[in-house]
């Protein structure tokens, strides 16, 4: 998904009428989804709205849907990880999300110079602490890559894009193969597995990579990459090349090529493995530490695990809590029996059709009707000046 780039090569789709939103302009295209800005009416602010296409909603598709909108709703109290307000059905039928807006990404595409060594490790430490909170939640990126970091009007790193997510409880065996060349783990290209931790950290590393080198990882410095084969096979081979950068310290690199060993076993064994590697490259270069941003297992832990296999309609949340009213209910039809009615009592509701008079309230009726009668006829012997 381009967001806050150029915009892909067809036009994007018509936007949806939303209740609450206005629209502004495009922001971007995919295979499955466009994303457009929109201002929110209440509370005011601009969100970006993910729609998917009306031509590919399908099971699968909506099942991803539904899995992306849990995923990032489950997630978004992490700092580092895009925020999602809201999820639902447009008008026409198509399924959609309301996201925090970023301008940006770290996409190639969308940088003018290279980025400085100490905003890389900050970004890397920021970013490998929102994966592994994925991973302690059970969840999978499995689209790792510099356009799907975000940053967000304050310049800070967020991941995006849960598209493509799957639960690491299954270990991904029965999702669909999906890669992002050239930022795929050997095993994903060569089609030996769908997704693991160890996968994900070979993306994680080959996009750090991307963000010092200004190029992927596997493509050539220079010339002609050839042809997607060729890059496959390259990647298969797994033959770290430096980054060529001077400034870039020796640690660094070797975290890097770590992190993109052929062997899934040789590269760390967690996205926090990673985050420590990364803050000793910033302890060597004396730089201050980017704070460690995991959340603890308990918080991982609790509540249900999204359902990656939900490929339901859903629309909006419409509550079933009864809200107590002052208005009165409708008028019971049933009496209490005569037995139930106390004498001298008010009656209730049940009673008001037919109210049962004691001889002490008639006493009470009369003695008022009197009274009444005779200031009555008081007043009108003033008025004729009879009194």
């Amino acid at each position: 998904m381009q967001v806050g780039g150029a915009m892909g090569r067809r036009l994007p789709s018509a936007p949806p009428v939303l209740s609450g939103y206005t629209y502004v302009r495009p922001l971007g295209t995919g295979g499955f989804a466009d994303v457009f800005l929109f201002e929110q009416n209440m509370p005011r602010r601009s969100v970006a709205v993910k729609v998917l296409l009306q031509d590919i909603v399908d099971a699968d598709v909506l099942r991803s849907f539904n899995a992306e909108a849990d995923v990032m709703a489950r997630l978004s109290s992490h700092p580092s990880i895009l925020t999602v307000y809201n999820a639902s059905i447009s008008a026409d039928g198509r399924p959609y999300l309301v996201m925090e807006f970023c301008p940006g990404s770290y996409s190639s595409r969308e940088r003018t110079q290279p980025l400085p060594v100490a905003t890389v490790l900050n970004i890397a430490v920021r970013i490998a602490c929102a994966l592994e909170t994925a991973h302690r939640s059970k969840v999978l990126h499995r689209d790792i890559k510099p356009s799907n970091i975000l940053t967000t009007t304050f310049g800070g790193p967020v991941l995006g894009d849960f598209g493509i997510a799957a639960s690491l409880a299954s270990g991904a065996r029965d999702e669909m193969f999906a890669m992002s060349l050239p930022w795929s783990a050997p095993e994903i290209v060569d089609e030996r597995t769908t997704g693991t931790i160890a996968t994900e950290v070979w993306s994680f590393g080959a996009t750090m990579y991307s963000l010092l080198a200004e190029r992927a990882p596997f493509e050539l410095p220079a010339g002609s990459n050839g042809s997607r084969v060729q890059l496959k096979q390259r990647i298969g081979r797994a033959k770290y090349t430096s980054i060529g950068r001077a400034d870039v310290p020796a640690s660094f690199e070797s975290a890097l090529a770590r992190m993109m060993s052929r062997d899934p076993a040789a590269r760390q064994g967690s996205m926090l493995e990673c985050a420590y590697d990364l803050q000793r490259v910033e302890r060597d270069l004396g730089l201050p530490l980017t704070a460690l941003e995991v959340a603890d297992e308990a918080w991982a832990s609790a509540g249900a695990p999204v359902d990656f296999d939900n490929h339901e309609s859903r629309g909006a949340v419409i509550s079933n809590v009864s809200i107590p009213t002052l208005r009165p209910g409708p008028r019971r039809s049933t009496r209490r029996p005569a037995s139930q009615t106390r004498e001298g009592t008010l009656p209730d509701s049940s009673d008001t059709a037919r109210t049962r008079f004691t001889p002490l309230t008639l006493s009470l009726l009369l003695s008022s009707a009197v009274i009444v009668g005779i200031g009555a006829t008081v007043g009108v012997l003033v008025i004729t000046g009879l009194l």
